[in-house]
């Protein structure tokens, strides 16, 4: 894996879990709305937003970087709008990479299929 991928995929996973936990405080501040008079909605939806379209680009780059199935680029994409999936990409990136690590390090060391 080049520098260029790794750093794709090490920014997705970096925003996966802030857009998650953005995602967890909107809802909560929709329920609030609602039934107070307590309403972040306008501020949250902000910085959920945002956040939403910077993982919508990192994917972008890592799906482009990596070549990676239809399959696994869509189950990225999904996880990314359901309310916790991106802890569950988050975590899913971090094992990627950390193989990535030790396949590299295997090459480097001559050991054969790594």
């Amino acid at each position: 894996m080049d520098i260029k991928t790794a750093t794709a995929l090490r920014r997705l996973r970096l925003v996966s879990a802030p857009e998650a936990v953005s995602f967890l405080i909107l809802l909560v501040c929709s329920v609030l709305k609602r039934t107070t008079d307590f309403d972040a909605v306008p501020v949250m939806g902000a910085i959920h937003g945002v956040l939403f379209v910077l993982y919508v680009i990192f994917w972008a780059d890592a799906w482009n970087r990596t070549k990676w199935p239809l399959k696994t680029a869509a189950l990225y994409f999904v996880l990314s709008v359901l309310p916790t999936g991106g802890f569950f990409a988050e975590r899913k990136l971090r094992r990627e990479a950390e193989d990535a690590v030790i396949a590299a390090r295997a090459r480097k060391e001559g050991v054969l299929n790594a």
